[in-house]
């Protein structure tokens, strides 16, 4: 459990929670704290039993209360721990794309609740917003229906995806010298480097690669009025490389070039140059997807 995403997000939230209350507060019982968590009852019971053996809360007749306040060193690792919203998307996404859901299948919220270790109310929000894209559709009582991706929904997408990545690509060039983003576009182009020289073993990471990538041209560009449309999109762009299988290897080869000059157009703060290679990747992508599409239908 300790080793668990979900888990160590909680319990370092539960210590942000505690911080600012006085020794001797009485903690909130155990559904209201999987509620403020967004988890299950079953991970807020570890961490209450984490807490309690670092001496931090205690028990006291059926409560327990805050015996000290949290020090830094109380934190777990925080590395590679991402909200937990964008968490669960990425995570019913690769369950949406995988063996066990199809267009027309119907999706138990509780179910997926337990599965995924998160409250029904986590959940539901993560559901509701793949229902404003089309993609769920829903029924009564905690259940939902998968629509599936259709030819249609995908060309307007991409429409999107487009619009925000050229506003993306133009802010990017136009960046500092000094800007972070620089660093992180050369630590990303190595990691690309990397996979090129051990590619036929590794093929499979170019979607996590791809994710990576598009989030960093993208950060540079944030818009609050997309901020809802990106997270969905990225999830669904993420993932697409799953649904057709057949030439995998070559595609996501031709894709990783892509990127490297993508990159390299991007590095070269020419915007002729650096939006070229990203209307060929992004064309290519579009093509990738539909062809998924078609082949799945």
């Amino acid at each position: 459990m300790k080793t668990n995403v979900i888990y160590r997000r909680a319990y370092n939230h539960s210590l942000d929670h505690l911080a600012g209350q006085a020794p001797g507060t009485a903690l909130p019982s155990e559904p209201a704290l999987a509620a403020l968590l967004g988890v299950s009852r079953t991970t807020v019971r570890a961490v209450l039993a984490a807490l309690e053996a670092g001496g931090i809360i205690g028990p006291e007749g059926r409560q327990r209360r805050l015996i000290r306040p949290p020090r830094r060193s109380d934190y777990l690792d925080a590395a590679g721990l991402e909200p937990l919203p964008e968490m669960l998307e990425r995570k019913f996404m690769a369950w949406m794309v995988g063996p066990d859901c199809r267009p027309g299948a119907v999706i138990n919220g509780l179910d997926l609740a337990r599965q995924f270790g998160v409250s029904t109310s986590a959940i539901r929000e993560c559901l509701n917003k793949f229902s404003h894209f089309g993609l769920l559709e829903r029924q009564s009582n905690g259940r939902w229906r998968a629509l599936g991706l259709t030819i249609d929904f995908v060309e307007e997408l991409f429409d999107m995806r487009e619009v925000m990545e050229f506003r993306a690509v133009d802010r990017f060039v136009a960046l500092p010298a000094d800007h972070a983003a620089w660093a992180a576009l050369a630590a990303i182009r190595e990691e690309h480097e990397a996979l090129l020289s051990d590619f036929a073993r590794r093929y499979r990471d170019f979607s996590e690669l791809d994710h990576r990538f598009h989030r960093l041209v993208n950060g540079v560009a944030p818009n609050r009025f997309l901020g809802n449309i990106h997270g969905v999109m990225s999830v669904i762009f993420h993932y697409h490389y799953q649904w057709n299988k057949k030439d995998e290897t070559e595609r996501n080869h031709v894709a990783l070039h892509e990127h490297l000059d993508y990159i390299d157009g991007l590095a070269s703060r020419d915007i002729d140059k650096a939006r070229a290679a990203s209307r060929l990747h992004l064309e290519t992508a579009r093509s990738t997807l539909l062809t998924s599409i078609e082949v799945a239908g």
